[in-house]
């Protein structure tokens, strides 16, 4: 299908919300304007009522192929996204092995070329000894360096200082990072078993993982970026006390040291252990109710960048598993933008923020070449959005491999209806187009 015609949408697009039609040819778009009707086309959607957002952009993945194929695959979890409006993902490299050389790294695109239905990118791994690995990334063509500096399995924990003055100093290109002090976490992790033997409740989860763990950590990051002019972007920010760490006097496109802020931050606290416990167990955890309001609004004030899930699939008989080996981690790749809609639907955020902070400002922060927007020839990834029509979550309504959400039973006030990929109709009013594969991001760097 060469050439697509949606018309009469709600256009969500650079802070503006606009009727407008839009032409899809040869995977780009081609035409914005006021009336494109005219116009012939391999098909013809009447978007009328409806919400036309830039595709999502999640920067941040655990798609867990190779090597934990049991909890997921790139395959499932893409297409999964898709449904839920992610038109490109990121994803870690605390695969098995990890993505710790240039010829594991290549593997993942392999695979992703053959099955993923969503675009999609990986970043190298570092650890204490693969800097020369680390050197030979191509900027161009890799979203960026995983460096975990806390929390990791593995050869994956940097928590040697001269390996991150090493990186910090010599990489050049974006570092991300998971910040938790880890002697922070172990020292608590002692303290609590003494206190609590075999099996505490999960509630002291973020007294663990705590707030001085998760700013001495990310303090240190930037401490580092500005001491080397590294490009820095810190991931999953969970505490009011971290978003002070970042600026907001200046536009993106001109900072060095960026942030990330998870749906699950934002919409989960501490209080809901009680009732979910393990099943939002994740690091950096969930934190007291008071810090996703103090998240929210350094999202909103531009202290904190981009949205993105963690999306961390484990098979549900693991989530069970007593707290201290059930694993942290939870699956949200099909259901951000719903979920961010609800924050619009009480009146705590704009629908041209949500496309600011799920889009454009991924695309900016890593540079992407010519995705991010709607805009004339660029790249159609595209949302279609029914205000007007409820999406409630369930075990027969979840396409990721592992089958469970902590969100199952909610009905949010929103439904994807459909999705593009690269001007590739792959979603359709619950129905999959898999003939065509997404493509692989670049950069412009």
């Amino acid at each position: 299908m060469n050439t697509i015609l949606i018309l009469n949408a709600q256009v969500v697009n650079e802070g503006k919300i606009e009727t407008k039609d839009v032409l899809l040819k040869d995977g780009f778009i081609d035409k914005i304007s006021t009336d494109l009707s005219h116009l012939q086309a391999d098909k013809i959607i009447n978007a009328h009522g409806k919400y036309l957002f830039p595709g999502v952009i999640d920067d941040q993945v655990h798609f867990r192929e190779p090597g934990l194929t049991h909890k997921a695959c790139i395959h499932s979890e893409a297409r999964a996204g898709v449904a839920g409006g992610v038109t490109t993902f990121m994803e870690m490299p605390n695969t098995v092995p990890n993505a710790l050389n240039q010829e594991l790294l290549a593997d993942k695109y392999e695979i992703a070329a053959r099955t993923s239905l969503a675009n999609y990118s990986f970043y190298m791994g570092a650890s204490n000894d693969n800097i020369e690995e680390v050197l030979k990334t191509n900027p161009a063509n890799i979203c960026g360096i995983k460096i975990f500096m806390g929390s990791s399995t593995g050869n994956m924990l940097v928590d040697n200082e001269k390996t991150l003055e090493n990186i910090f100093s010599k990489s050049p290109m974006l570092i991300a990072t998971h910040c938790e002090d880890e002697a922070t976490v172990r020292a608590n992790t002692e303290i609590y078993k003494q206190r609590f033997g075999d099996n505490p409740h999960p509630r002291v989860h973020p007294e663990i993982r705590n707030v001085e763990a998760c700013y001495k950590s990310s303090s240190m990051a930037v401490e580092l970026a500005k001491r080397h002019n590294t490009r820095l972007h810190i991931l999953h920010i969970t505490t009011g006390e971290e978003t002070h760490l970042f600026r907001n006097d200046i536009p993106l496109k001109e900072k060095k040291i960026t942030s990330e802020v998870c749906v699950h931050h934002l919409y989960f606290d501490a209080s809901d252990y009680e009732t979910l416990g393990n099943q939002i167990k994740c690091n950096p955890a969930v934190k007291a109710d008071g810090h996703k309001q103090q998240l929210l609004a350094a999202l909103l004030d531009n202290r904190l960048d981009v949205i993105a899930t963690d999306h961390a699939p484990h098979i549900w008989e693991e989530k069970q598993n007593p707290y201290w080996s059930s694993p942290s981690g939870l699956p949200l790749i099909q259901h951000p933008l719903n979920l961010m809609i609800e924050f619009y639907q009480v009146g705590k955020i704009s629908l041209e923020k949500i496309a600011e902070k799920m889009a454009h400002a991924v695309a900016d922060c890593f540079q992407i070449s010519k995705r991010g927007y709607i805009r004339e020839g660029y790249w159609a990834d595209l949302v279609l959005v029914d205000l007007a029509e409820k999406t409630t979550i369930s075990k027969d309504t979840i396409y990721y491999q592992c089958k469970w959400s902590p969100l199952e039973g909610k009905t949010f006030n929103s439904s994807i209806t459909h999705t593009f990929v690269s001007g590739h109709l792959a979603f359709e009013n619950g129905n999959f187009n898999e003939n065509v594969q997404g493509k692989r991001i670049l950069f412009e760097r």
